[in-house]
C-alpha cells in the first residue's frame, strides 16, 4: 500500500494523534514515520485477515477482554461500516477516551492506525481513517469474531481490483 493516496493532511494528522506537539514541533518527518508506519501495520493486517480465517485470528493476547469491554460500552456500534461521527464526534470521544485509557498498560495503545470505513473494502483514501490503535483493535475483533471479515478472503482478487468503488 502507498501513502501516494492520502493527502499530506492526513499524513499530518496521523503525526499529531501520536505524540503530543509540545514533544515535537512540527516535525514533518517524524509525521511521515508515523504516518509510514501506520500504513505499513494496515497493509499487513489487510494480507494477514485475507490470507486466514479471521474468525481464528488472534490480533493480541488481551482480544477476548478487549472484545468483552467493547461490545460491553459500545453494544449498538456498528462495525460493518464504520459511522465516523461514532469515532469523532465530542461526544464520542469522551467514551472512547474512558475506553482507551483502560488499555494504557497495553503496548502501542494509543498509536494511530488506519481504520477501513466498511470492512468489505480494502484499505484505499475514501475507504480509510485515522484511529488510535485500541480503536482499531476493538473494531476489528469485533469484525472477526461476527464474520463481517470472513469473506475477504473469497473476495481478494475482486477487492484489490475495485480501490475506491
Amino acid at each position: 500500500m502507498s501513502l501516494s493516496h492520502f493527502s499530506a493532511a492526513e499524513v499530518q494528522a496521523v503525526g499529531a494523534s501520536l505524540q503530543s506537539p509540545e514533544d515535537l514541533g512540527n516535525r514533518e518527518d517524524v509525521e511521515l514515520q508515523w504516518a509510514i508506519k501506520a500504513s505499513n501495520h494496515a497493509e499487513t493486517y489487510f494480507n494477514l485477515i485475507t490470507s486466514v480465517d479471521p474468525s481464528v485470528l488472534r490480533l493480541t493476547k488481551q482480544d477476548d477482554e478487549i472484545y468483552s469491554q467493547f461490545r460491553t460500552e459500545f453494544k449498538d456500534f456498528k462495525v460493518d461500516i464504520i459511522d465516523v461521527a461514532e469515532l469523532k464526534s465530542a461526544e464520542a470521544k469522551i467514551k472512547w477516551r474512558a475506553f482507551c485509557e483502560s488499555f494504557k498498560d497495553m503496548d502501542d495503545y494509543n498509536y494511530g492506525s488506519l481504520l477501513r470505513i466498511d470492512c468489505k473494502k480494502d484499505y484505499t483514501e475514501s475507504n480509510s481513517i485515522f484511529a488510535l490503535r485500541i480503536q482499531f483493535l476493538a473494531i476489528e475483533i469485533a469484525r472477526n469474531r461476527e464474520g463481517y471479515n470472513a469473506d475477504l478472503r473469497k473476495t481478494k482478487g475482486i477487492v484489490n481490483d475495485s480501490k475506491d468503488s
